[in-house]
């Protein structure tokens, strides 16, 4: 009851929000003396602050229509070419002249853990001009109807199987926070397999990899807590009328609760920062505000299976590293990793994922030769500077790009073939 407790009062905070947008224009509008005057930039600033933090915010657009390559502006179109109930695969589809030697095919693997995969703009504007791009565009779990069947943390593995099999052979993957687990595990299923599709390089940026290292609050908040907690206190069923009604989910407004308690003072000032930027009518800064958290509020439900399996796995059993993580009954087997070249990304600060647990990766991938590994640990920077922002364009994204054309196909015609077969 406590979800649709959220949205009825949502709703009938809908007349307040109207009012509250109503007073803010009245208060901004040029014509009116008082928008020129402190005590009317005042109560229009008030207004929008109480709109804003009560809104639901939707999911936002990439809004990434071009990037430059080799100098050269270049248009970019946003295209599905895959597409199952709880995810679509986005190709940032790149007009380059016809005959150019074609770049490495890039899947960035957004993180399933509440933020839309639009979270990751930064990184896909980043990487447009060196590579060609897909992302997945995980599904609001609050949209698809039961009907639709589960989605756990075994079906994630299967679908970034299959987005390797749709993309075909020499495919790069970046996996970035939560996705490490996942796409570690599909790769070494893969490799198990002995499948041709399986990537040519493996980018883990801030994952959990092995959460016993340097633990988080997230962290030892998983561990104090028993998957019946979790179960009993965050798993609510989706309330009537959306399309995923009387599915279970762990709803997107408790996982933002948790995001924004973490660092609740870190946000409060951000706010008082903001309303002081419309008072002194520094529109710079307060469109810096509105742009960060538009994205930053946008969050989405999860499906209760894939989160308690995942909490289970990753958090509390710490299975990938013990080596007793299974994929559809099957023990999943890193050391079959053998032709897939590992890329560790970590952040200094990171407070999500502590230092040396992205790193663990290199020791549970032991057959991969040590030419083949390299690791990167980026000073300075916080979680979401892992991923995110000027160090991460200026340091981080050289050095990805460089792997992945040391290890792509071309670079590798000169070596002992791979052993595989088609899967």
């Amino acid at each position: 009851m406590f979800y649709q407790l959220y949205e009825t009062t949502h709703a009938a905070l809908q007349p307040a929000r109207a009012y509250a947008d109503a007073v803010k224009l009245f208060y901004s509008n040029p014509l009116n003396p008082f928008s020129h005057m402190p005590l009317g930039r005042s109560v229009a600033a008030m207004a929008e602050l109480f709109e804003r933090t009560t809104r639901r915010y939707g999911k936002p657009a990439f809004g990434l229509d071009k990037t430059v390559v080799n100098f050269q502006p270049v248009a970019v179109s946003e295209k599905i070419t895959w597409s199952r109930p709880f995810c679509n695969l986005i190709h940032f589809e790149r007009d380059l002249p016809a005959g150019r030697r074609p770049d490495p095919k890039l899947l960035i693997v957004a993180p399933m853990s509440g933020h839309y995969a639009t979270l990751l703009r930064g990184t896909v504007e980043a990487m447009l001009p060196h590579a060609d791009v897909y992302i997945t565009d995980w599904t609001d779990a609050r949209m698809v109807p039961v009907t639709e069947g589960k989605f756990d943390l075994d079906d994630y593995i299967d679908y970034v199987i299959d987005m390797f099999h749709a993309l075909g052979p020499d495919t790069h993957v970046m996996a970035v926070c939560q996705p490490s687990v996942p796409v570690l595990a599909a790769v070494a299923v893969m490799e198990a397999r002995g499948d041709r599709f399986a990537p040519s390089t493996m980018t883990l940026m801030g994952g959990p990899i092995d959460t016993r290292r340097n633990p988080t609050a997230v962290n030892e908040l998983a561990e104090k807590k028993s998957i019946e907690w979790f179960r009993d206190n965050v798993i609510m069923q989706v309330p009537w009328p959306a399309p995923g009604f009387a599915r279970e989910v762990y709803p997107g407004f408790l996982q933002l609760s948790g995001f924004m308690t973490m660092n609740l003072d870190r946000h409060i000032i951000a706010h008082k920062d903001f309303f002081m930027h419309l008072v002194k009518n520094d529109g710079d800064g307060a469109e810096k505000h509105r742009e960060f958290y538009d994205e930053y509020l946008a969050v989405m439900d999860l499906t209760a299976e894939f989160y308690l399996q995942t909490v289970d796995t990753v958090f509390v059993r710490h299975a990938l590293p013990k080596g007793e993580m299974t994929h559809r009954g099957q023990l999943v087997d890193t050391t079959a990793i053998r032709n897939v070249a590992l890329f560790t990304v970590e952040g200094e600060n990171d407070d999500i994922s502590g230092l040396g647990q992205t790193q663990a990766a290199h020791e549970l991938c032991v057959n991969v030769p040590d030419e083949m590994k390299a690791h990167y640990m980026q000073p300075a920077v916080g979680h979401y500077g892992v991923f995110n922002g000027s160090r991460f364009r200026a340091e981080i994204v050289p050095r990805i790009v460089d792997f992945m054309t040391s290890y792509g196909a071309s670079a590798r015609k000169a070596a002992k073939p791979r052993l595989v077969r088609q899967a």
